[in-house]
């Protein structure tokens, strides 16, 4: 019973250590949330179609889309170059089937 309250009282914690973090959040912080916003203000200014189009193409390519099994970013540049990349392998026969995967396990 000892344990379980030492484990209750180490997860109380943890949480309020958590919640002063989340209440206190460091200087950075909010420098980038207030970067942010300015850009925001910037971007609802913009009157020329052409500088909009410009950050929208900036930001279709940076923006991460997805990540890899490792947990990479995956920007939609290099999302669509993997996409591209996957279909010539399958183009070209370099695959494996459903079978094939499950000969190959029974050998795990």
């Amino acid at each position: 019973m000892a344990e379980l309250e030492n484990i209750n009282i180490t997860y109380a914690g943890i949480i309020e250590k958590s919640l002063n973090l989340l209440r206190h959040e460091p200087k950075a912080n909010m420098n980038f949330e207030a970067a942010k916003l300015e850009v925001v203000q910037k971007i609802l200014g913009i009157t020329k179609e052409s500088l909009l189009e410009k950050i929208s193409d900036l930001l279709d390519r940076e923006m991460v889309v997805g990540y890899t099994v490792e947990g990479e970013p995956l920007t939609k540049e290099s999302y669509n170059q993997r996409l591209e990349k996957a279909e010539q392998q399958i183009r070209s026969g370099e695959y494996l089937t459903q079978e094939d995967l499950e000969k190959e396990s029974e050998n795990w």
